[in-house]
């Protein structure tokens, strides 16, 4: 388990970051302004920080710059709406690893969080398992009683989010929020049917309805 700090002033965003990393395994600390995020850094251990650029206080270029100074290593994955080119240099030349612009996908934020992390050498779990299911999250493949399966990127996220919580009940909400990302319509059926589409190829009891309240993976 990493421990991440999110450094964004937006209440939104940061609702639906902390929920989808928490959901992947990982801790959260999340700070909304940059003079707060450069004195942090220094009182707490984190394995990654994920820094928003147009921050009160100090913008996240300075930020970076700071901490770079005094020698703080973490990966650092900045996360923007900027995306002219002039702004993706700034970053990376004042210590970036990564760049990622608003707005974004969780499952492309997720995968970059991850490859920082292993060159971090942060221990990952790289396989899930349900029953005769088997995802393997590095190789991004799935397995049906030994029988491989295609599915989207789209149906692996959301069945990566179910087999993270085997025996725990998920709302559309709570799926949308972690697969679809923080634009997400609420009142939208698309997790519905993307569960049918899971429920074809991994097999029709694997995931339950639970009526009123969202979706679980049979563990078993």
């Amino acid at each position: 388990m990493a421990r991440i700090l999110i450094v964004e002033d937006e209440d939104r965003i940061v609702s639906f970051l902390t929920k989808g990393l928490e959901a992947n395994g990982h801790s959260t600390m999340a700070v909304g302004d940059g003079i707060t995020a450069a004195a942090v850094v220094d009182d707490a251990s984190f394995d990654l920080m994920i820094l928003d650029i147009g921050l009160p206080g100090k913008d996240g270029f300075a930020v970076l710059q700071e901490i770079r100074e005094r020698g703080v290593r973490l990966p650092v994955i900045v996360l923007t709406a900027r995306d002219a080119t002039s702004d993706t240099v700034t970053g990376f030349d004042a210590g970036a690893d990564d760049y990622v612009t608003k707005p974004f996908r969780f499952e492309e934020l997720l995968a970059r969080v991850r490859a920082r992390l292993r060159d971090q050498g942060t221990t990952e779990q790289t396989l899930l398992e349900a029953g005769s299911v088997v995802l393997d999250l590095r190789r991004r493949t799935v397995s049906v009683d030994g029988r491989s399966v295609e599915l989207s990127s789209r149906e692996f996220a959301l069945a990566e989010a179910l087999f993270r919580h085997p025996g725990q009940v998920l709302s559309r909400e709570q799926l949308l929020s972690m697969v679809w990302g923080y634009d997400f319509e609420p009142e939208s059926n698309v997790v519905d049917v993307y569960i049918g589409y899971l429920r074809r190829k991994l097999g029709a009891d694997r995931i339950e309805t639970v009526r009123g309240m969202g979706y679980r993976l049979r563990a078993g």
